[in-house]
């Protein structure tokens, strides 16, 4: 290494601290604005040397790997908590200066707590997989929020909201001003979600019949197109986790564990890694409750012991032991980029094609 570097990212600015390892010069500063284009030409100076530059993998962090590869530098991209917890306890102020003192040092130890980075197309899947995961929650909301008016307005509840049959109940059900205002302005949230998800599940559906890590994982009983590619954007390579129980950690369905003398209080949830995994693996999961799944007796044994929560907790650490094994044993092949070619106008109803 001929130079090594850090930077702590912040929506309005962008603090570095370098060192040029052969003459000991250091410099420090702040790059504003926290843009592309700025960054672009901060990094310029480092173009043609043999540059290593560590930052956190917070928001923010694409743009800056994007750039620091383009020229050559080799990014870092350290894992917040971890680093935090290098930090030590905190004595001394803690500033962003400090931030890239310490990453420094980090780096030129070799104790960063690495991150993975993503190809290109991988960030992108995981960009619209964690959208439609917002749609749908947004959608939630909002439906929630109709039948909770419906229930104070004194509706008995009846069919769904996106029918025809629960739309004619609507129209004729007795309201107040207020309530037909919120009830109007809710179905059209709802309208509004479904169709912006119509061409985003096109959009998966068609990648995920395409792509091989999608088509081996769909082989794992309860997980179909979408919620393959939910598993492949988020857990990733699997071959930088050294067995199946890294897996487990990084996406946070295991239960933490505090023994001290004998007594073990019941643990919660780690709840570490992306929420979109976890969510993807419950919803999985809850297959388990179907009677040909092969993890039945398994779910039957442990919601009879427990619950049915825990139960398909259990089961998703499985399918998150599972998918670990299968994406590793197919190497790079898992991650295999796919063209999608998606007709706007066949969208809305699934039809899609793929591109050779």
């Amino acid at each position: 290494m001929e130079i090594v570097g850090a930077m702590d990212l912040h929506r309005r600015q962008i603090t570095f601290k370098w060192q040029d390892l052969s003459t000991g010069e250091i410099k420090r500063g702040r790059i504003m604005p926290a843009a592309r284009a700025a960054v672009r030409e901060w990094l310029s100076q480092f173009e043609g040397r043999d540059a290593h530059v560590v930052l956190e993998a917070t928001t923010g962090w694409r743009f800056v790997v994007e750039e620091m590869q383009r020229i050559g530098v080799t990014p870092h991209l350290a894992e917040p908590a971890e680093t935090s917890l290098r930090r030590g306890p905190k004595r001394r102020a803690k500033t962003d200066d400090k931030d890239c003192d310490l990453m420094v040092d980090l780096l030129l130890q070799g104790r960063v707590p690495e991150s993975w980075i993503p190809p290109e197309h991988i960030l992108e899947l995981r960009a619209r997989v964690r959208l439609r995961k917002a749609l749908l929650d947004e959608r939630r909301v909002w439906q929630q929020r109709v039948q909770a008016q419906l229930y104070h307005q004194g509706i008995a509840p009846g069919s769904g909201l996106s029918t025809a049959k629960g739309r004619a109940r609507l129209a004729e059900a007795e309201l107040s001003s207020a309530g037909r205002q919120l009830i109007t302005v809710g179905i059209a949230m709802l309208d509004a979600c479904d169709l912006q998800m119509f061409p985003l599940d096109a959009h998966l559906i068609s990648f995920a019949k395409a792509q091989p890590g999608c088509r081996a994982l769909m082989g794992l009983f309860g997980v179909g197109h979408l919620t393959s590619a939910t598993i492949l954007a988020e857990l990733g390579d699997c071959r930088r986790f050294s067995n199946s129980d890294d897996a487990v950690r990084y996406s946070g369905p295991d239960i933490t564990v505090y023994e001290s003398n004998g007594k073990r209080p019941p643990g919660h949830l780690s709840r570490q890694g992306p929420e979109v995994l976890r969510w993807a693996l419950y919803e999985a999961a809850q297959s388990g409750a179907r009677r040909t799944s092969p993890d039945h007796a398994y779910y039957l044994e442990t919601r009879d012991r427990i619950d049915h929560n825990r139960a398909c907790l259990a089961i998703a650490r499985k399918l998150c032991r599972r998918a670990h094994h299968i994406l590793k044993e197919l190497g790079v092949a898992a991650l295999q980029p796919v063209e999608v070619d998606i007709d706007p106008a066949t969208a809305s109803t699934g039809r899609v094609e793929v591109a050779a």
